[in-house]
Order: C-alpha cells, then sequence, then structure tokens
C-alpha cells in the first residue's frame, strides 16, 4: 500500500520572519508577537541580535548580523485552529547564543507546544561542520528535506569539493530514507520528491519518477531486472528522486536542461555496465532547436568532472515532446539541449593546419625580422619597419601559442600565467600594428603631402607596443585577488577536452578582446575601402599608353594591403558557434599563415622598389627627403 509524506514550511506554520533580541547566557526569555496573515507569519521581539529569516512557499532566507544564514526548526503549527489572519504572544527562549557562528532558540511554551530552532551563520567552515554533523546522525526522513535548504539558503557554489561534499551528504539522505521504507511510498518536500518502490519482477519492472510541482506529465522509468540479481526480496527497493530545480547541475552556459532532472538509487550499490540498459522516458519542453544545437540524454559524472556526459546513454527522439534515454548505469539523468561541440575528426585536422601554419608564419616572421637588421637601406623605410614590427608581434603570438597547450601540462602555475600573459599582449599587439598599417596607409596616400610627424616611427611603436602593456597591466593589478590568468579548460569535443595556458574568465575574453578587436577591425575596413578607392581612382587617371597595364595588379595590391590590415581575422564575427565548418577552416588557414603572407610582401615591394631606384636615382633621391617627416611609402 503506497503512502504519501508532504513536508512543507509553510504548509506546517513554522518561521515566516523572527527578529530575536540580544540575550546573554543560557535559557533566557523574551515576549514577542507572532502574527500570521495568509500564507506569511510574522514574530517580532525587540531587536539586538539582528537575525532575520523569510520563509514562503518558494523561498527561504536568513540573514545574521549581516551574513546570510541557515535556519532547521522542528515541524509545529501554531496556527492549527485560528483563521487565515491572526496574531498572538509568544515565548522565545534562548537557549545557546554563539556571538559569531550559531543561536540555538524555542520559540512557544510547554502548554501550547513549541518549536525548537537553529540558525548558523553561511560560513564554509560552519556549513562543512554542519553536513558533518547531519551525515554522523541523519534524521529520516526529515534531513531528506533539511538538507536541499541548506543549498538554498547559504546559495552553496557546486565546484570541486563543495558539490562533493554536499552531493555525498544529500545521497546519504536519500538511500537512508529508502532503506527505512518497508513498502512503496512517495516523500514529497519544497525541493525534490522521492519515490521508494519495491519492485516485483514477476509483474513488472515499470515505475515512475513523483511529480513536484509538475508541469509536464511524469518521467517513466524501466530497471532492468539484473540490479536485483543474487540480492534478497527484501533488497529489491529502488528510489527515484524528481529535483524541482536544476540549479545544483548546470554550471556551463552552452547547456539548458530540457527535462526534468532525475536520480535513481538503489542504497549502498553503484550500478554500472548493465547488460540490459535502463530505460528513461522525459517529456521534454517543446522549442524551436536551431541547426547549432541537439538533444542529448546525459548523466551527470559527480564521482569526478561535476559535468554532464553522454557515456552510456544512447538517445531516441520518440516525437516532439518525448525522448527517450537508455543507459548502462544508474546517476542523475537528464535531457540536455546542447550547443553542438565540433566533431572530433575534424578538430584534429584543424589543429594540425593551425600548428603547420603558424610554424610556417613563425619561420617567415622571423626570416622578415632578419633581412631587415642585415638590410641597413630597408631600415631607412617608415613601411618596411611598420612591417617588422607586425611581423614580431606575429612571431611571439605563433611561437607562445604553440607552446600553451605544453605548458599547461606541467603544472607550473607560474609558467602558465607567463605563457597566458604573453600570449595576451602579443594577441594585442598584433591588432594595434594593424590598425597602424591601416594608419600609415591612409597618411601616405591621403594626406602626405599635408602633414608632418615629428619623431613618426618612435611614437608609432610607442603606440604599438605600450597601449597593449597597458590593457594587460590593469589585467593584472587584481592578480593577488582575482587572477584572470591560467589553465583555461577548453571543451573539444563531446568526449575530449584541452587545458591551455589563456585567460580563464570568459566575460574578459569577449568584453576586452572583442571589443579591442572590433573597434581596430572597423578602421582598418574603413580605411581599405578609402585606399582601394583611391589606387582606382589612379588607375583611371593613367594616359592611354599605360591603361594597358592588367587591372589585376591592383587587386593583388588590395589583397596584399587585405592581409596586412588582417581582415581575415573579421571571420570570428561568422563563427556561429562550432558548426560554421568553411569558416573554422578558412579562419585557420588564412590567420595562421599571416606572418607568411607579409614576407612574401615585404620580398615583393622590396624588389620592385629596386627595380626603380635603379631606372630613377633623381626620383628616389626625392622621396628620401621626406624621411625626417612621416617618410610614408609602400616599401
Amino acid at each position: 500500500m503506497e503512502s504519501r509524506m508532504l513536508f512543507h514550511r509553510v504548509a506546517y506554520m513554522t518561521l515566516l520572519l523572527v527578529v530575536i533580541p540580544n540575550i546573554e547566557g543560557q535559557d533566557c526569555k523574551a515576549h514577542g508577537n507572532l502574527t500570521r496573515y495568509d500564507n506569511t507569519i510574522k514574530l517580532t521581539i525587540s531587536a539586538g541580535l539582528n537575525i532575520t529569516v523569510t520563509d514562503t512557499i518558494k523561498n527561504l532566507s536568513c540573514e545574521f548580523r549581516n551574513y546570510s544564514c541557515y535556519i532547521e526548526c522542528s515541524f509545529h503549527n501554531f496556527f492549527e485552529k485560528e483563521n487565515s489572519t491572526t496574531s498572538k504572544e509568544i515565548f522565545v527562549s534562548v537557549k545557546k547564543n554563539d556571538q559569531n557562528n550559531t543561536v540555538d532558540f524555542v520559540i512557544g511554551d510547554a502548554e501550547d507546544g513549541n518549536s525548537s530552532c537553529t540558525v548558523i551563520k553561511c560560513s564554509q567552515n560552519e556549513i562543512d561542520n554542519l553536513l558533518k554533523r547531519k551525515e554522523e546522525g541523519m534524521k529520516k526522513p526529515h534531513d531528506l528535506f533539511n538538507i536541499p535548504n541548506i543549498k538554498k539558503s547559504c546559495l552553496i557554489k557546486f565546484e570541486g569539493s563543495n558539490y562533493k561534499n554536499y552531493n555525498r551528504v544529500e545521497k546519504k539522505a536519500i538511500n537512508s530514507v529508502i532503506q527505512m521504507s518497508n513498502q512503496s511510498q512517495i516523500y514529497t518536500g519544497e525541493d525534490l520528491a522521492l519515490s521508494v518502490d519495491k519492485m516485483d519482477l514477476n509483474m513488472t519492472n515499470h515505475s515512475v519518477a513523483p511529480l513536484l510541482f509538475d508541469h509536464y506529465t511524469q518521467v517513466e522509468t524501466w530497471i532492468p531486472e539484473e540490479v536485483f540479481k543474487d540480492v534478497s526480496e527484501e533488497q529489491h527497493k529502488v528510489g527515484i528522486v524528481t529535483y524541482g530545480s536544476d540549479n545544483q547541475f548546470t554550471r556551463l552556459r552552452n547547456e539548458d536542461v530540457l527535462s526534468k532532472v532525475i536520480r535513481i538509487e538503489v542504497p549502498d550499490r553503484d550500478i554500472v555496465n548493465l547488460g540490459k540498459r535502463l530505460v528513461i522516458r522525459f517529456p521534454i519542453k517543446e522549442s524551436n532547436v536551431s541547426d547549432n544545437f541537439s538533444i542529448d540524454c546525459k548523466f551527470f559524472d559527480e564521482k569526478v568532472t561535476n559535468t554532464w556526459k553522454t557515456t552510456g546513454c544512447v538517445t531516441k527522439l520518440i516525437n516532439s515532446s518525448l525522448v527517450e534515454c537508455s543507459c548502462d548505469h544508474m546517476t542523475p539523468f537528464a535531457v540536455l539541449l546542447t550547443e553542438l561541440i565540433i566533431d572530433p575528426y575534424h578538430w584534429k585536422i584543424l589543429s594540425i593546419l593551425t600548428y603547420i601554419g603558424c610554424s610556417l608564419s613563425a619561420f617567415f616572421c622571423g626570416c622578415s625580422i632578419l633581412s631587415y637588421i642585415v638590410d641597413r637601406n630597408g631600415r631607412k623605410e617608415v613601411s618596411r619597419s611598420i612591417h617588422v614590427s607586425l611581423s614580431a608581434a606575429l612571431f611571439l603570438l605563433n611561437i607562445t601559442f604553440m607552446l600553451s597547450e605544453w605548458a599547461a601540462t606541467l603544472n607550473l602555475n607560474g609558467l602558465c600565467v607567463f605563457v597566458a600573459v604573453v600570449i595576451h599582449y602579443s594577441l594585442l599587439c598584433c591588432f594595434t600594428w594593424m590598425a597602424i598599417e591601416a594608419l600609415h596607409l591612409y597618411i601616405l596616400l591621403i594626406r602626405v603631402f599635408n602633414i608632418y610627424i615629428k619623431h613618426y616611427m618612435a611614437k608609432l611603436s610607442l603606440i604599438g607596443w605600450g597601449v597593449p602593456a597597458v590593457v594587460v597591466g590593469c589585467l593584472l593589478i587584481p592578480f593577488a585577488t582575482k587572477p584572470f590568468y591560467g589553465i583555461k579548460e577548453t571543451k573539444l569535443s563531446e568526449s575530449e577536452s584541452s587545458q591551455i595556458c589563456w585567460i580563464t574568465e570568459d566575460y574578459i575574453t569577449y568584453g576586452v578582446n572583442i571589443s579591442y578587436f572590433t573597434l581596430l577591425f572597423l578602421f582598418n575596413i574603413g580605411t581599405l575601402i578609402t585606399v582601394s578607392k583611391k589606387i582606382f581612382l589612379l588607375q583611371k587617371k593613367v594616359d592611354n599608353r599605360h591603361s594597358k597595364m592588367p587591372a589585376c595588379k591592383d587587386v593583388g595590391t588590395v589583397l596584399g594591403l587585405m592581409c596586412l590590415l588582417g581582415t581575415a581575422w573579421g571571420l570570428v564575427f561568422f563563427t556561429s558557434g562550432y558548426t560554421n565548418l568553411p569558416i573554422l577552416y578558412l579562419f585557420c588557414i588564412l590567420n595562421s599563415l599571416q606572418g607568411f603572407y607579409i614576407f612574401v610582401w615585404m620580398c615583393v615591394t622590396g624588389k620592385k622598389n629596386r627595380k626603380e631606384s635603379l631606372y630613377d636615382n633623381r626620383s628616389t633621391t626625392e622621396i628620401s627627403k621626406w624621411d625626417s617627416g612621416p617618410q610614408i611609402s609602400l616599401k
């Protein structure tokens, strides 16, 4: 026979608002007024201790000396016979008053009944101690519903050991209630519901997850018979938990839970590697799923990674509102709408192309720098100096980028932070020098005869290397309290991930890098359009004898300028998620070879300039006079 037990704070009329005076000593008493209106109970006593507890159907909050706190009271109805609005005088007896962390008190008296309450400040140490006490002395079944209140009141961050400690105690509470139940029962609280089913394998292995303020139909499950193989009939019990919220299971921005989260437990046993799979049918929220997302059955790996995984689970879409999951183990399950990750095959190809491109780019950047050093005449040309500065920034970026994954594997935080800082600095330098290339072109072709800039190259260098240093330096200022650089885990595919040395916070990546690049990119595009129009207008003015020159030379010039100005980096605006493979391939190939393009550009323009100097020494002499000013040329 199935019975139903309902635990709800407001239903049993515990506290809504409590203000306790600052009473020292043991067993001190004070008078107060307890008022009820609708689902609100308010207890007011002269201020002092400064504890405020707000308890509604949906929320539980507690404040203790301006700190968040957790409150736990015995269940008692102070208004069992009263109407929805009433007021009465009550007694508050403070049994223990720890000025820093805890307060124990009793509301009511022996005649009218009372409720014992404990308030605990939400410090990490106090919460750990509270969970430890509950684990050692589990109160069944009350702790099954008290433990989620700790999570809600203290806003536990489910990361690392915090989640593992909480999960271990919650799981023990679930198993304790399953073991104490001699028959099928349903226990329902505000945050979770537990259905304990005693399976009769001769009749059916079908079970239904309990409802909890449900908006959809129930989740159906079929438990394989082999789960209960070689155990007594008294042990044919399984617990199915339905969670009211998925907050403790979702932390990643590319995950959206479409179904209820349920947990299936067999007391004191880990069920894995099932021959016949566990089958679960999830009703899901009907939604328009774009091409960048997929519907997947997943389980929550609470032993190792604290993330959702698909290992051992198969997804079958029955219809637009029903998904069937079949898995070979028992853990927390749900149906997730997941942003598609790039296929491992394509990831490997892209990785190889990127490393090859970066290696070639670094090599040719080095060649550009070396040729600039040995060429005395080349060092006099401002254009060539700017090209080499951009090559130096790209060289630094390519080298450190190729070292980032290796540095992350050494478990040396200082080294990884250094590599991440250098990558970020060199990336910003690349963006800045590409903008300087655009500025230089504008002055060369549009304002060359109307402007003079003293110490032109020195000022450009100060901007190209200094501005990125200021940005990175500002991010390093709060490093002691909030480090923005270090090991960053990157999800490559559903089953693969990689660690690199990079910026650890996504909002820094998007807020600083993307905004910085966007501003410079827009400037570069505007300059490129203006310069291109100038080039083609000059072509039209050439006399008839020279008009036979092929127009492809002008097109080649514009393409070369596009490489200098880094227009290929703009492909990042067209990479929608990870699914636009053609754009990803173009982005990796074009940008990883930018150093090679600059080397070719310098060789072609250098050869052209040498030919011009042989045919027209006088013209070259006149142009050289501009070196004291901006000396703008495409050399």
